[in-house]
């Protein structure tokens, strides 16, 4: 039996573990990120792995650094005819890709070369894609540089979010090793070289870049709030403090008020003027140091005062 070590860390990566274990596959070891603090108290949490494998009794390694040569070793004992990964987290060294019998492939959730990078899912909404998908790939030491073997593609809907999307994508990345292990392992598929002039990139959030542009058009305003939605989530100030803002939808306004002006107040939430004639109405947000709230319940109490003229996004939090 293929002997197959897999390498993943966060949500995306555990229903692709679970349908390995699920379909009978010898899942001699996971290699997994190091336990974070998470949340307000730090309290140390295991990445979502590494609870998994537990489950099936698999064992686990946390390498800090898999590059480190104490940390390879470990990997390499365990003499592996496959290693499979999906948002590991970490480039793999070339010594553990030429290891294995079968190689090294990596479950990638974007339609390569587009979107190379650990933020894919989040860039495809942000910059408006209607479709993006998942990629099948030996890994090379490059970033999601390696030779293509099978994909497949999930449509974009208007009302997707991260977290939706991320869901979406996760269940079809296991579907499609499903179908892809059977055919790799009796040397069926043909890999296809990327082009790399084709390349974009998915870079890791910073936190700049979770910061709303009242200058930009509402459609591209719209897709960032979803695009960050659930994790980093956007924000804008109000009254010189942080506000994040988890929903919002699009309205049309033809008003002359600058971009970032609160021009309407609705019992539903209040609308935002931008660059254009798309406004955006605020639904769903996240006053500073309060918890996530409709935009009703806030008008209903914090927000019961506020008046059309209120500027959004001008003073630095």
């Amino acid at each position: 039996m293929t002997r197959i070590v897999f390498m993943g860390t966060p949500d995306f990566s555990v229903p692709v573990l679970r349908r390995l274990v699920d379909e009978g596959y010898d899942v001699i070891g996971v290699v997994t990120q190091p336990d974070r603090p998470v949340g307000r108290k730090r309290v140390l949490t295991p990445p979502p792995v590494k609870a998994e494998a537990i489950k099936h009794n698999i064992p686990v390694y946390q390498p800090e650094k898999i590059r480190q040569q104490e940390e390879l070793d470990k990997i390499l004992a365990l003499e592996p005819d496959l290693i499979v990964t999906a948002a590991f987290g970490q480039i793999l060294p070339n010594q553990l890709l030429e290891a294995p019998k079968y190689g090294c492939i990596n479950v990638h959730a974007s339609l390569l070369p587009e979107l190379r990078g650990g933020a894919p899912i989040h860039y495809a909404i942000i910059e408006g894609k209607e479709k993006t998908g998942i990629t099948i790939m030996y890994m090379v030491e490059k970033l999601d540089a390696g030779d293509i073997l099978t994909q497949v593609e999930v449509p974009i809907t208007e009302n997707d979010t991260v977290g939706t999307l991320h869901d979406k994508m996760s269940s079809a990345g296991a579907d499609l090793l499903s179908e892809t292990l059977p055919k790799l392992l009796k040397g069926e598929i043909t890999p296809v070289p990327q082009n790399d002039e084709d390349a974009t990139f998915a870079w890791n959030i910073k936190r700049e870049q979770e910061k709303i542009d009242w200058n930009r058009s509402g459609v591209e305003i719209y897709n960032h709030i979803r695009g960050m939605n659930p994790w980093p989530v956007a924000y804008t100030t109000m009254d010189g403090t942080v506000m994040k803002v988890w929903g919002a939808s699009k309205t049309n306004y033809t008003g002359s008020e600058p971009p970032g002006t609160m021009v309407k107040i609705e019992e539903d939430g209040f609308v935002v003027a931008t660059a254009d004639d798309t406004a955006i109405k605020i639904t769903e947000l996240q006053p500073a140091g309060k918890k996530k709230m409709d935009a009703k319940q806030f008008l209903l109490g914090a927000g019961a005062n506020l008046q059309p003229g209120v500027k959004l996004g001008d003073i630095h939090e």
